[in-house]
């Protein structure tokens, strides 16, 4: 993908705040997090309902229980995680569109949808600093559960920002004692320059089951000379299998499987696949911390194009969560999320990040935030 120049798109009085945001990133040094991004980049969207597109593909998430084999359940789930790379980082940008930056969730923020299969997710904001968000996914038919979380350390290098996604996801089949444990991949976003940004994934994220099977996924783009976008190749290892399985292709597109000494063989078409609507309740009735209520004055203005009216009701939303911040301060009291509640990682994964990094012959780099994570609290318990 080429950086088509966007410069001369950009509104006449969002001009002066880009090159003034330009300027202070070339200089920046630390966590990007906190800087103010110009309104006409901003996606009218928060950053937590991104947590959504790990169920992009619903079906493939119910379908992990169904197989009939450790072995190709394993596959299945790698086919899942590589469908929400894809609703993660591709297939959420609308068309024609570049990317852009959400809006950071508030704490306490939630976001609830399901779809007609029976999946339901729910997600919340659980920490502020650093930001990190919570989700969870089941289906109850399939007997698949989801837990996970996800935060961003951002820094600037060269022409691109780069991103690591800190934390991790289990898929836990409660009908057949199955765990996966999932590390996340890093992204880079290029294009910023020219008003343009584009997302791609860089590094190596890990699988791992309880049933012995790994995953070492690389993720690599195309270079000046050769390579194709959006690239990723998973190798498959287990004490069972007489050689290394391969899965190969684009996250965004078509990929293979090649087992130990056999010919490839089509493993995931993502082109193929349609896409499946989230439902979300009305705004209307929604309550006061769902994200689509929370943002909803800035999320008008933005798709309005009225960037000053979108900058003033962002700021608004910023104020008073720091009027809240300050109130609880000063009365010394603790906050609690309402969904999740913190615990240890051996708690909800076992030893399987040992085993990650057993196998990982030293090039495991811990994007997983220490020995913690968050896990759905059951409101009916």
């Amino acid at each position: 993908m080429t950086s088509e120049n966007k410069l001369e798109s950009i509104p006449v009085d969002q001009q002066g705040s880009f090159s003034s945001f330009l300027k202070t990133l070339a200089s920046f040094t630390g966590d990007l997090s906190s800087l103010t991004c110009p309104s006409f980049l901003l996606a009218p969207i928060s950053l937590l309902e991104y947590s959504a597109f790990w169920a992009d593909q619903p079906s493939l998430l119910s379908a992990i229980s169904s197989s009939e084999s450790e072995e190709e359940r394993f596959y299945a789930a790698v086919k899942w995680f590589i469908s929400s790379l894809n609703g993660s980082f591709s297939s959420r940008v609308p068309k024609g569109e570049w990317e852009k930056k959400p809006f950071n969730p508030i704490i306490g923020e939630q976001f609830h949808c399901s779809w007609e299969d029976g999946t339901r997710i729910v997600c919340e904001q659980v920490s502020h600093h650093p930001p990190v968000s919570g989700f969870y996914i089941e289906n109850q038919k399939a007997g698949v559960v989801v837990n996970g979380h996800d935060g961003q350390k951002t820094r600037f290098s060269g022409t691109q920002m780069l991103v690591d996604q800190i934390g991790y996801c289990t898929v836990k089949l409660t009908q057949l004692g199955e765990t996966y444990l999932f590390t996340l991949p890093s992204l880079s976003v290029n294009g910023i320059w020219y008003a343009a940004p584009y997302v791609e994934l860089y590094g190596t994220s890990y699988a791992q089951s309880s049933t012995g099977y790994h995953a070492a996924i690389e993720y690599s783009t195309k270079g000046w000379i050769s390579g194709e976008l959006h690239h990723f190749k998973a190798s498959i290892s287990h004490e069972s299998l007489a050689g290394p399985t391969v899965i190969e292709g684009q996250w965004t597109g078509k990929s293979t499987i090649t087992k130990y000494k056999q010919s490839p063989a089509p493993f995931l078409d993502i082109m193929a696949l349609e896409k499946s609507e989230a439902i979300v309740k009305p705004i209307a009735e929604q309550n006061e911390l769902e994200s689509r209520r929370v943002w909803q004055k800035v999320s008008e203005a933005l798709k309005a194009g009225d960037y000053p009216k979108a900058s003033a009701e962002k700021s608004i939303i910023e104020n008073e969560q720091r009027a809240l911040r300050k109130e609880r301060e000063n009365n010394n009291e603790s906050w609690e999320p309402q969904y999740f509640k913190a615990i240890s990682g051996k708690e909800e994964y076992g030893d399987l990040r040992e085993q990650i990094l057993a196998k990982s012959d030293h090039k495991f780099v811990d994007t997983m935030g220490g020995e913690g994570g968050w896990v759905y609290r059951d409101l009916k318990a």
